[in-house]
């Protein structure tokens, strides 16, 4: 090969290499161009956008309440809190007023660098899409990487107001807040950045403190810290303020008042990532971890479920279940007797009742006049709100826990407790459904009774005769003269309870019966007012009403149902201390069973059946039902004087069957007055007609 063609090649081969190094350099500088010229562009957008952000923003102080809804605070008889409704907000906090720990612990938890960044980390992103991607899920699947600026932005809805003309619900509108796609995050992403340039780190975080939900109905950290611990939120210790940070993750899942133990689980989570970024030494952590949160008295004993739905239903929805005002309801609830409620329930199901029963109980302790102080709508009460409430909610048959209502019919007329009545066999023909034969519990007839013994022993034809004798109509009008509003039979069965009621009806009628034969409507609500005002909106909407029977008529009445309890049906019921009186009731096939009563001081309601109305095995009116009673009231009145009845007290009785000696007793007193119930419906008329009548 020649000299200039080996020459030639080396020539070429050199400025091949050097056309490339050009070109690429050529390349490198159009991108560069293109490249920062682009991000410039997008900076410069990004810059405008978070300015112009920025300046839409309101003051800080406008963003600290994210409730759309009010609240309900409900005190009980002694001005206490115990039930919540609604989003609580527990007034506003800030960065500088709030405990040390619960900063620390929602910085360690959430947002480790949060007093570092500018809004956005892109370490925490990076980080949050690995561990997604390697545990299968999409980038922004699970770990978000969010800040607490992000987190902010979030719960802020990007700015954007509740529109009800643009959502279908509050809760799809919530449900767009929270969505992580993308486009989302890089929105997200804008908005922080505005915000913290239009905000201090201590303003967002502020922000932060006062709009997260934290489950229970809590919205910010003060109402969390005094819905659990009955405390501010710049009082809690590090164990709370791990408990509450813990909340941030799965407000519902993590609530105390869900499950304590899980709660206190992940509050050690917490702890050792409070010891991990060196917020707690490791004998403050182990501390904290041996002295575990606990609850407030009333988060701890989530009385009065039942009772506070039931209170809440008496106001108007504005005012309590679509309240947009923070309302406080003064009400007449006793923590005490709930908890004598819920445990004599619970004692009796424990020792007396077969294990794994699905039996149902209710029970409703009042006063004289009204006045609700505990009620258990049903076993098992989960301590959330809706739940069904077997005390107001369960119309059931009442059998012979009626009859007082008769015996109150014959005694306004005019009889007396020792006026005598036939136990004899009866047929009455019902129109359309042939003849009717009433029978007793024992299939047995005593002859003539007393109207005393008659009720004592839940006789069944002895009420119907009177029924009958006195007029079905006047039976039905004094039964709601009483307040029993549901629909009442037309048929002779009146008597015997074939009538639906509830519990919370009967007991208010009983009610009536003790404070001397006036008309009661049960009562929850004392007083209704919103928070910060001196007057009241709402006040009290029941108590004592009109006259149902006569007074005297009343105190006899409540002798014949003291001797139920004496020497009757309800002999289980009786209080070793103090008088008492009651009546059973039980029902075709034993479908449901009441115990109702009263001593001089409370009046209880028991019910006991199955939801379904299967029949109860071995039970009756007098047995469990009155067991329960038995145990609520021995409970109830620990500590109070005993008291007398308001009744009549007879010089001598007379046997209240009715053998020969009785009889005699029975023949004699016919000759003073008339004995037969018929002669005394007829005399009562002639008396009204000559004048003379009562």
């Amino acid at each position: 090969m020649t000299g200039r063609s080996r020459a030639a090649e080396n020539g070429g081969s050199g400025r091949r290499p050097g056309i490339i190094a050009r070109l690429w350099r050529l390349l490198r500088r159009l991108i560069w161009a293109v490249t920062w010229r682009a991000t410039a562009a997008v900076a410069l957008i990004v810059g405008l956008l978070v300015g112009w952000q920025a300046l839409s923003m309101p003051p800080a102080s406008e963003l600290l309440d994210a409730r759309t809804r009010g609240s309900v605070t409900l005190l009980d008889r002694y001005g206490n809190v115990f039930a919540w409704r609604g989003e609580q907000f527990g007034g506003q906090i800030t960065a500088e007023m709030v405990s040390p720990h619960l900063k620390n612990a929602i910085i360690a938890t959430e947002d480790r660098r949060f007093y570092r960044h500018f809004g956005v980390d892109p370490i925490g992103i990076a980080g949050a899409i690995r561990i997604n991607l390697s545990e299968g899920r999409g980038p922004f699947e699970g770990h978000g990487g969010s800040t607490i600026t992000q987190q902010t932005a979030k719960l802020l809805c990007l700015g954007r107001p509740y529109d009800p003309k643009r959502w279908e619900s509050e809760a799809a509108y919530e449900a767009d807040c929270r969505e992580t796609t993308l486009a989302r995050k890089i929105q997200e992403a804008i908005y922080a950045l505005a915000m913290e340039l239009r905000y201090s780190k201590d303003e967002i975080l502020t922000i932060y403190l006062n709009r997260a939900y934290l489950g229970a109905g809590t919205r910010g950290f003060e109402a969390a810290a005094q819905r659990y611990f009955g405390k501010s939120a710049a009082e809690v210790n590090a164990a709370e303020a791990a408990m509450l940070a813990g909340l941030l993750k799965a407000p519902t899942r993590f609530a105390p008042t869900n499950n304590l133990r899980r709660a206190q689980e992940r509050a050690n989570v917490v702890i050792g990532l409070m010891e991990e970024a060196g917020y707690l030494s490791a004998t403050e952590a182990d501390r904290a971890r041996a002295n575990p949160a606990e609850l407030s008295a009333a988060a701890e004993a989530r009385a009065g479920g039942y009772f506070a739905d039931w209170v809440m239903d008496q106001g108007p929805s504005f005012l309590t279940r679509e309240t947009t005002e923070d309302v406080v309801i003064r009400t007449t609830f006793d923590p005490f007797i709930q908890a004598a409620a819920e445990e004599a329930v619970q004692y009796v199901f424990d020792n007396l009742v077969r294990e794994g029963s699905k039996a149902q109980a209710a029970v409703v302790v009042m006063s004289a006049d009204g006045a609700v102080r505990a009620m258990v709508g049903g076993r098992r009460f989960k301590g959330v709100a809706g739940q069904f409430n077997r005390a107001i909610q369960a119309k059931r048959q009442t059998g012979s826990a009626f009859k007082p209502f008769v015996y109150a019919t014959a005694l306004e007329l005019g009889y007396r407790w020792d006026s005598l009545v036939r136990d004899e066999p009866l047929t009455i023909d019902i129109p359309g459904s042939g003849p009717w034969s009433p029978k007793n519990y024992d299939g047995a007839f005593r002859g003539p009774v007393t109207l005393a013994y008659a009720l004592a022993h839940s006789l069944n034809v002895p009420a119907v005769r009177v029924s009958e004798a006195v007029g079905r109509d006047l039976v039905r009008q004094v039964a709601e003269g009483f307040g029993i509003h549901s629909d009442l039979a037309s048929g002779p069965a009146l008597a015997l309870g074939a009538s639906e009621s509830t519990l919370l009806e009967m007991t208010g009628a009983y009610a009536g019966i003790l404070n001397g034969g006036s008309s009661v409507t049960p009562y929850g609500l004392i007083e209704l007012k919103l928070i910060g005002d001196e007057t009241p909106l709402m006040g009290k909407g029941g108590g004592i009403g009109e006259r149902v029977i006569s007074e005297e008529s009343a105190r006899q009445l409540v002798y014949m149902m003291s001797r139920v309890i004496t020497e009757g049906t309800g002999r289980r019921a009786a209080l070793p201390d103090r008088e008492a009186a009651g009546k059973t009731g039980t029902t075709q096939a034993a479908r449901d069973a009441w115990f109702l009563g009263f001593t001089a001081d409370y009046v209880a309601g028991v019910w006991m059946g199955y939801d379904d109305n299967t029949p109860l095995t071995g039970v009756t009116g007098g047995g469990l039902p009155a067991e329960i009673w038995r145990q609520t009231m021995l409970r109830v009145h620990e500590g109070l004087p005993p008291r007398p009845l308001p009744m009549i007290r007879p010089e001598q009785e007379s046997s209240p069957a009715a053998p020969a000696a009785a009889r005699g007793v029975g023949e004699a007193r016919r000759q003073r007055r008339p004995g037969n119930i018929a002669d005394r419906v007829i005399m009562e008329l002639l008396g009204v007609i000559l004048g003379n009548g009562r």
